[in-house]
């Protein structure tokens, strides 16, 4: 039986963990901003039902790409020096992984909102 008790305190841990991620990482306070410009513009249009879930999917995937990213600094951090070469390309792969995500979040943005622009 599910207890509803240890799933409060596990929303609890994730809450603390987007928090602390906010305060740590400059990255994800630019994207979460990003997303706040998106969806303030999403409202102004009056976006379709499609249009607001590709939003919503790439603005989900540039976010919890920039979360993993810091966890997984974390752990290369705590594993092996900051000099070592499999480091510094972990850290580099999942940079990469975030820019691409960021990318593709654009173009989505830009399908969407360039007939709602180019309109006015």
């Amino acid at each position: 039986m599910i207890s509803i008790k240890r799933l409060f305190k596990s929303f609890r841990y994730a809450i603390k963990g987007m928090i602390k991620t906010l305060r740590e990482e400059q990255n994800l306070r630019i994207q979460s901003a990003a997303a706040i410009i998106v969806v303030a513009m999403g409202a102004y249009f009056g976006l379709a039902r499609i249009e607001w879930i590709a939003l919503i999917l790439v603005i989900g995937l540039v976010i919890i790409m920039e979360v993993v990213n810091s966890a997984i600094e974390r752990v290369t951090d705590m594993l092996k020096p900051r000099l070592n070469t499999y480091v510094k390309e972990i850290k580099d792969i999942m940079a990469a992984a975030v820019m691409l995500a960021s990318i593709i979040a654009v173009l989505v943005g830009l399908i969407v909102f360039m007939p709602y622009i180019s309109g006015m």
